[in-house]
């Protein structure tokens, strides 16, 4: 491909997007550019404190357990007070709640910490997706997911680097280092970025599916927990994304303790698992450009075999560079599930219940950071971590087989009809606020 072919990808990748967007975008990469708790927790309690795998999997399966809770009460507050307002406490709390945890000797006191981390750190989840599926039209969306999760892997890209060396010398360093990243997010959300809650007796917005959304805002119905719960296809999308995370997360709380065991380095495992990042910063724009407007079951379906056989392979690794060849299997994987996933959820929300469904699919991931470290734990200490990634491959298997019949006779997304998506103009629906100025090229 020639230069210019390659300046042209890059321009289309990028362009059309509110500036909003780029906002909330920039965020996220500050955000994931601190990422230390989340990655080198299991490291910190087993190498340098001396605990046990099981130990470390219990504090991390209470800093899921954190994110549970808070899944819920911040969907809830996403739809009643508004995306800014939860971002803003999210972030701050959050800030204070990992420069506390650096401090913390107590076992009990580090457990109870984490639990309080996990609650801060997943609270802004639903808000963040909710106020991109607001500000972005349908068309855009998957794009648009790909580029925020691109952000998440180019700072994690960075900081797993080295957040690894700097673990060599000072963990306090890094959970100083992650709370004040997160305050300067707090910042640029409240400089930066307007509240783009819909609100009721408009129309709905652009986004909404037909199905979902009715003639106008005024005639959709109350959307609370309940609502959610009993939407039959969407909980099937939160149950097949649970299985999912607990295979991901194995990147973050297994596969860390299976290195250190087998007598790797914090460096190391920062330099295996930092291929994961780069691999998603390099690819991800590419190849959500080719599977853009493909059919989403079959990428899901692609998407859990890889992730599962993924990370099974890791059975087979010995040297560094086999951990690091395995890991880009379950990065592609990464890659072509999270933004159809994205898209499909917010395909099956209605417009003032955004924050509901985002919180309860969020929570999805939420339980598997509680489950996945137990799982971990357990399985290491009591067969050793080969039954742990064997466990990986029949997951990835049931999720493959589960999205094949749920997403059978799914109806078509408005998006998919929309003249942007067969090269014509982009028409709002009627009634839609017009999109904020884009950011410039």
């Amino acid at each position: 491909m020639s230069a210019d072919s390659l300046r042209r990808a890059a321009r289309e990748s990028v362009s059309g997007l509110p500036r909003a967007f780029w906002w909330l975008w920039t965020s996220t990469l500050v955000n994931r550019l601190g990422a230390f708790v989340a990655t080198f927790m299991t490291l910190y309690l087993t190498l340098d404190r001396g605990y046990s795998a099981s130990f470390a999997g219990l504090v991390v399966a209470l800093h899921g357990l954190g994110g549970v809770v808070s899944s819920l009460v911040a969907g809830v507050m996403t739809d009643r007070l508004g995306r800014r307002p939860t971002l803003l406490a999210a972030q701050a709390s959050t800030a204070f709640s990992v420069a506390l945890l650096g401090f913390m000797e107590h076992p009990t006191a580090i457990a109870t910490v984490a639990l309080l981390v996990g609650m801060t750190s997943n609270a802004s989840r639903p808000a963040v997706a909710a106020m991109m599926a607001d500000i972005v039209r349908p068309e855009d969306r998957v794009r648009a997911f790909a580029l925020n999760y691109w952000a998440i892997n180019l700072g994690f890209a960075i900081s797993a680097t080295a957040a690894g060396l700097i673990a060599e010398y000072s963990y306090l360093a890094g959970f100083l280092g992650e709370a004040a990243l997160t305050l300067v997010c707090a910042v640029l959300v409240y400089v930066k970025l307007p509240e783009s809650r819909p609100e009721r007796g408009t129309s709905a917005a652009a986004g909404a599916s037909p199905d979902k959304s009715g003639a106008g805002a005024e005639t959709e119905p109350e959307t609370g927990l309940g609502t959610v719960l009993r939407d039959g296809r969407f909980m099937g999308v939160v149950g097949l994304s649970f299985l999912i995370s607990l295979i991901f997360t194995q990147g973050s709380v297994g596969l860390p303790v299976a290195m250190g065991t087998a007598g790797f380095s914090p460096g190391d495992y920062g330099l295996v698992i930092a291929v994961n990042g780069l691999l998603i910063v390099v690819l991800q724009i590419p190849v959500t450009r080719l599977i853009e407007h493909r059919d989403p079951q079959k990428l899901l379906v692609v998407s859990a075999l890889l992730a599962g056989y993924g990370f099974a392979l890791t059975a087979f690794a010995g040297p560094v560079w086999a951990y690091a060849l395995t890991v880009c299997v379950w990065t592609l994987a990464e890659i072509v599930n999270s933004p159809t996933q994205m898209g499909l959820v917010v395909r099956l929300s209605p417009v003032h219940g955004r924050g509901r469904y985002q919180g309860v699919y969020t929570m999805s991931w939420s339980v598997a950071a509680l489950v996945a470290p137990l799982m971990a734990g357990f399985m290491i200490d009591r067969w050793g971590a080969n039954w742990l990634w064997a466990a990986t491959g029949v997951l990835g298997t049931g999720a493959a087989v589960g999205y094949w019949l749920l997403m059978r006779n799914l109806p078509p997304d408005a998006a998919d009809t929309a003249p942007a998506a067969a090269g014509g103009p982009t028409t709002a629906a009627p009634g839609t606020p017009e999109p904020l100025p884009a950011a410039p090229n």
